[in-house]
């Protein structure tokens, strides 16, 4: 294990105005797996681009030793033919393709010039066994879960001779099952002889896996921590080189002030548009009251998200029932307008696709929610514009150089912070936040959890859906549990667990 496999030296990267990257040093052994840390924003996955060849050699400063030879890597494919392989956050898999076509892509397998049909789905198989995926490699991609496409990525690695594997957050978007499995194949990869780095805001994966830890803090190495010596990696201890400063307690302190009830939903029932008879949401009852914050907990499939997008404006669901009723008076929903209307505001879980344009700027995407609000005789007061985005830029922290930037450049804790801007902006009672944190690094989560206090304490009325319970259980003040769409219990913070909220997520609905 002492065996050095790769060492990065004083690497400098420098974009316009940001240098993301200054005299970094890293050095990976053969055969381990080794964590990189930081927060949104530190420069790991800059780093591993500077590694794999996307930022090719002479954008950067510094040098590249792998298994003992300077490397110059003017592209992908280069890195590639030396074993490096990266996989990126975002899956870049052809969904109409088949996954044995989507494995081979680029590398074809091919006889006198033709593609050999045979021998690509026989080696697709091999390899498909080799991870643990039983599919047929004529399955088109788009039929496949993300946590079996993150497989198929790792196949195609492997398809590569892959000797140094790269995975930026790879179970990002990944429900436990599939987390735990891939952390096990990663395991077996490392009993292969196959060196992997991993790109992770997960502390407790990162702990369970990891030999080494690397922690990145604004662009610079800040320290590498070594499992094999009893006591150096803690979570404390990542956290702290992390953000700079302990985080003896990871959510804000906050007193609640409640105040009269604002919306209660009752025997509200949403059937699949998708699955004929299917219901997706029975006979829920919820309520908020201003001021204070409430939990939605439930296991994937609860039917969490789809209860949050019925009653926003019925954007998900048919055959909808039940009633809404806002401040004392039954409301009609129709419509996303109409939700927006009332004062009810809905932060998707999947923000870079459907809670933000990733390549306007910052102050268009804050704006877009409420344009009605910015303007005259049906022109937007760009001028107002401006002011009402730098004014959330400057009251909500949001790290960049102007309104005008590109929000998809933006780091995950920033983008939240915009997509929070565009719904505070429509100015609602009520604000549905979907997986808030999901994503986002430990100091990130600190400041949303801040901006979420800020508007409770501004007599907003909150409902926090979370997969992490001791978010739930630090946030907010009740929380409910669903079960297979139905509402299994309510719990008051003061009596809520992790085992009494698991038992109530798991309850049977017979």
């Amino acid at each position: 294990m002492s065996d050095t496999i790769l060492r990065m030296r004083d690497i400098t990267k420098t974009f316009p105005g940001v240098k993301a990257l200054q005299d970094v040093n890293l050095s990976v052994r053969r055969g381990e797996i080794h964590a990189i840390c930081g927060e949104n924003g530190a420069g790991k996955s800059t780093l591993m681009k500077v590694l794999s060849g996307v930022y090719p050699h002479g954008s950067y400063d510094g040098e590249i030793t792998f298994e003992g030879a300077e490397c110059r890597f003017s592209g992908i494919r280069d890195s590639e033919e030396r074993g490096i392989v990266i996989i990126h956050q975002e899956l870049a898999l052809a969904p109409q393709l088949s996954i044995a076509e989507n494995i081979f892509l680029g590398n074809e397998q091919s006889t006198r010039g033709l593609i050999d049909w045979n021998r690509t789905n026989h080696a697709a198989g091999q390899l498909l066994e080799r991870v643990g995926l039983r599919e047929n490699p004529v399955t088109p991609i788009v039929d496949l879960g993300v946590g079996k496409q993150q497989l198929v990525e790792i196949a195609k690695a492997l398809s590569k001779r892959v000797r140094l594997l790269i995975l930026d957050e790879p179970t990002a978007a990944l429900n436990e099952d599939d987390s735990a499995h891939l952390l096990d194949l990663l395991r077996g990869l490392r009993d292969e002889g196959i060196t992997c780095v991993i790109i992770s805001h997960k502390l407790n994966e990162v702990m369970a896996i990891a030999d080494r830890v690397t922690i990145l803090r604004d662009g610079r190495t800040i320290s590498t921590l070594d499992q094999a010596v009893e006591g150096e990696v803690t979570e404390a201890k990542i956290i702290s080189g992390m953000v700079g400063r302990d985080l003896d307690h990871r959510f804000p302190p906050h007193e609640s002030h409640v105040g009269e009830e604002v919306l209660r939903i009752e025997d509200w029932t949403v059937h699949s548009p998708t699955q004929h008879g299917r219901v997706v949401v029975r006979n829920a009852n919820l309520s908020l009251r201003r001021g204070e914050i409430v939990g939605l907990a439930g296991l994937m499939g609860a039917g969490r998200t789809e209860l949050a997008m019925s009653v926003f404006g019925r954007s998900y669901g048919i055959g909808i029932s039940g009633r809404i009723i806002k401040d004392g008076k039954e409301i009609r929903l129709r419509s996303v307008r109409d939700a927006i209307r009332h004062g009810i505001a809905y932060a998707t879980e999947d923000r870079k696709r459907y809670g933000l344009n990733l390549i306007e700027d910052i102050k268009r995407n804050i704006s877009a929610a409420a344009l009605g609000k910015l303007a005259k005789r049906g022109w937007v007061d760009e001028n107002e514009e401006y002011k009402v985005a730098g004014d959330f830029r400057t009251s909500l922290n949001i790290k960049a150089p102007s309104v005008l930037s590109v929000t998809g450049k933006l780091s995950g804790g920033n983008q939240q912070k915009v997509v929070l801007s565009k719904w505070i902006f429509t100015n609602p009672d009520v604000l549905i936040l979907d997986e808030p944190t999901r994503g986002i690094d430990v100091g990130a989560k600190y400041e949303i959890y801040t901006i979420i206090n800020r508007l409770a304490d501004e007599g907003k009325a909150i409902l926090v859906i979370s997969s992490e319970l001791p978010e739930l259980l630090g946030l907010c003040d009740r929380i409910y549990a669903l079960s297979a769409g139905r509402i299994t219990g309510e719990v008051p913070r003061a009596e809520a667990t992790q085992e009494s909220l698991m038992t109530l997520m798991t309850k049977g609905t017979e």
